[in-house]
């Protein structure tokens, strides 16, 4: 019984379940890099030169054929993908900083040195009427 507990709380984890996700996520967006790849980047390819495909070249050497043409035809699809991926990322990375930037309040102005003495002045004055009164009401007690 033990065991099954800890099991459970193995599994529950944050870095567990943020790896579980993470690679959903990855097979998920592996699935539309490729689409997009072989339903749009490789067509363009096709158009452009006429053949996206060198999976096909061989060399003959003696009595076997060595089929070179599959690890060029990997090479070219991880690079085609490896670019599709970074560019997609970049846009990401993009949006989302754009998405973290707040305005920044506008900082409050500070006072001026003509603020300040403004401000002592008036203080100073209030300060005096109220001695002046003060010492008004004493004379008259």
């Amino acid at each position: 019984m033990k065991m099954i507990e800890e099991f459970k709380a193995f599994i529950m984890r944050g870095n567990v379940l943020d790896l579980a996700v993470g690679v959903v996520m990855g097979a998920a967006f592996t699935a539309i890099v490729t689409a997009l790849v072989e339903h749009v980047i490789t067509p363009i390819i096709v158009a452009i030169t006429g053949n996206a495909d060198v999976s096909a070249l061989t060399i003959k050497l003696g009595a076997t054929q060595i089929e070179y043409g599959y690890f060029l035809q990997a090479i070219i699809d991880f690079l085609l993908i490896s670019l599709i991926l970074f560019l997609a990322i970049k846009l990401i990375n993009k949006l989302m900083r754009k998405q973290d930037e707040v305005e920044p309040e506008p900082e409050p102005e500070s006072p001026t040195a003509e603020q300040y003495l403004a401000e002592i002045r008036d203080l100073l004055a209030a300060q005096n009427k109220a001695k002046s009164i003060q010492s008004t009401s004493d004379e008259l007690d």
